[in-house]
């Protein structure tokens, strides 16, 4: 974690301190005031979700970040459930003991053998990874039972992440469980063990081989319209060679991913809530016209103007982003790229309807509508409104999403 960061959120958060970057919007000066508390808020508490009201309604998205943060490093540790299944014999219980880093001898190791060893389903600590338990499942091939019966005395419900482990062919057993897998929304991986055997065997160099190997694993799943999963060819006799390291690194970000999925979630449901609860409060203050006056717009039909008191009102400015960026240690080119709302330009090419709002043909029209007071007075205000209101959902959407980055970011981190 960035040391910024830590620098700036222990005061933020135990002191109460207004960000030198919360603009106190006067767009939202009563937003808080008028909104509800959502008691479906999930992870928030009733004091964290209204702090973030308040820190949304002054266009402070560096505090509503540090509170979220704050949120995610109390959320316990999450057990995660990796099973490790496939045909008998491909190595499994030996692939168990290697990725936990011990040897087969150990008091706690899995256990191998030539003959089939593992008869029932087993649970293994993982010391690299805390919370982690690897389960180290029979084989398809040790019992007479069909598929549906091996997920479900195997309990494949109860598992967060599968590693299919294959050797010497990538047989129907792989494909159907992968099939299998992948129906239940499931994360899998496919991972050839044995490859120091292959390449003892075969003429082909080692390029060669892997690259064979995986276009037939890819052809078989193929068959049965799988998903490209990610697949590591890998010796569990040389675990620093091949894929073995970028297996590691892989299962390092996906449980983090697996870890903080739920909370993750559910922040951004409450974040959503408050943020479109602001949009509705508004746009009520746009359909009233009562947005006129506000400083920041001194002509309501300057729409790049307006753009920049919305953007400043949620808090993606320029400026408030930029300090954000440094707070996490990254570039706030990273925000800007992903956001609709850098300039009006780019807010106008990404939505039709305002496109069609501000075409030359509409401006036009609105000229020869000033002729007529009577339907003047009626069309264009409504006119006015619409493009308004493309902006400001624009600007939400874009909120949104730099904090969607900013959250992931951290907890991948």
């Amino acid at each position: 974690m960035p040391l910024c960061f830590q620098e700036l959120v222990t005061p933020l958060l135990i002191d109460g301190a207004v960000s030198p970057l919360s603009p106190q919007s006067p767009l939202s000066a009563s937003f808080t005031s008028v909104l509800p508390y959502h008691k479906d808020s999930g992870i928030l508490s009733e004091a964290e979700a209204k702090k973030a009201q308040k820190a949304l309604a002054d266009g402070n998205l560096l505090e509503v970040v540090f509170a979220a943060i704050e949120t995610l490093r109390r959320v316990p540790s999450t057990r995660v459930n990796i099973a490790v299944t496939g045909d008998s014999g491909n190595g499994m219980s030996t692939f168990i003991n290697v990725l936990r880093g011990i040897g087969h001898e150990e008091e706690a190791s899995a256990p191998t053998g030539v003959v089939r060893t593992t008869q029932t389903r087993a649970s293994y600590s993982f010391s690299c990874f805390p919370d982690v338990v690897l389960w180290d499942l029979p084989g398809m091939g040790a019992t007479s039972q069909s598929l549906e019966d091996y997920i479900v005395e195997m309990q494949f419900s109860q598992y967060d992440l599968f590693i299919i482990i294959a050797s010497e062919q990538f047989s129907m057993n792989h494909v159907m469980l992968a099939k299998a897998i992948e129906e239940m929304g499931k994360k899998f991986y496919i991972v050839w063990t044995k490859l120091d055997m292959d390449l003892s065997t075969r003429m082909l160099t080692e390029g060669q081989l892997m690259k064979n190997i995986r276009e037939n694993i890819l052809e078989n799943l193929q068959k049965t319209r799988v998903r490209k999963p990610p697949i590591f060819l890998i010796s569990s006799l040389e675990p620093s060679w091949h894929d073995f390291p970028k297996l590691r690194d892989t299962l390092k970000e996906d449980l983090s991913d697996i870890r903080y999925h739920g909370p993750l979630q559910n922040l951004f449901h409450a974040y959503k809530e408050i943020i479109n609860d602001k949009v509705t409060y508004l746009q009520e203050k746009i359909a009233t016209n009562s947005f006129q006056n506000t400083p920041g717009m001194r002509d309501i039909d300057d729409l790049a103007e307006c753009l920049k008191t919305y953007r400043l009102s949620f808090g993606v400015n320029d400026e408030s982003l930029q300090q954000l960026a440094r707070s996490m240690g990254k570039e706030s080119s990273e925000y800007k790229a992903i956001m609709k709302s850098q300039d009006l330009q780019a807010v106008i090419t990404r939505g039709w309807k305002l496109k069609c709002l501000t075409c030359r043909v509409m401006k036009m029209f609105l000229i020869l509508l000033s002729y007529i007071p009577s339907l003047d007075a009626l069309i264009a205000p409504y006119i006015r409104q619409e493009k308004h209101n493309r902006m400001l959902e624009g600007v939400a959407e874009d909120t949104m999403t730099v904090l969607k980055k900013v959250l992931k970011d951290f907890t991948s981190s």
